[in-house]
């Protein structure tokens, strides 16, 4: 009895497989190297930028120096004081303030004009309702 043998096959090589999350990786890599690169050179920008700003500052200053001479204050005159003149101006007029509430703005039942608070009557006889008479007002507490 002949056995025949089946035929060997051969090994399986596996396929290199490309995510998508693997491209994405990449990517995102490649940006934040970019990014990183960016922020380094706007920080390496901003800091030669105060630099030659601060030696612009000293040198404005070390030219202020040479340029100011410090000069002495006048003496003020002492043999001629000041007097102060009369003013030119009119004085102003004074005038009593209206201490009278409008119309328009007073309550209801608090309506009394300056002219009436003498007595607690009603302002205008129209209102009275007894043929001209005027009628004391009820105040309330």
């Amino acid at each position: 009895m002949c056995l025949i043998k089946p035929p060997v096959k051969k090994n399986t090589i596996p396929i290199d497989l490309k995510l998508h999350n693997d491209i994405q990786a990449v990517e995102r890599a490649r940006f934040a190297h970019q990014v990183a690169e960016k922020r380094r050179l706007i920080k390496q920008y901003k800091m030669e930028r105060e630099r030659q700003q601060k030696l612009e500052e000293q040198e404005e200053i070390k030219r202020l120096r040479k340029e100011l001479i410090p000069k002495a204050q006048l003496m003020p005159y002492f043999d001629r004081p000041f007097v102060p003149r009369r003013s030119e101006k009119q004085p102003t007029v004074p005038r009593e303030p209206k201490f009278c509430i409008p119309r328009h703005k007073t309550i209801r039942c608090c309506r009394m004009s300056c002219n009436d608070m003498s007595g607690l009557t009603h302002p205008h006889p129209s209102h009275s309702g007894s043929g001209g008479r005027a009628r004391p007002l009820h105040r309330n507490p």
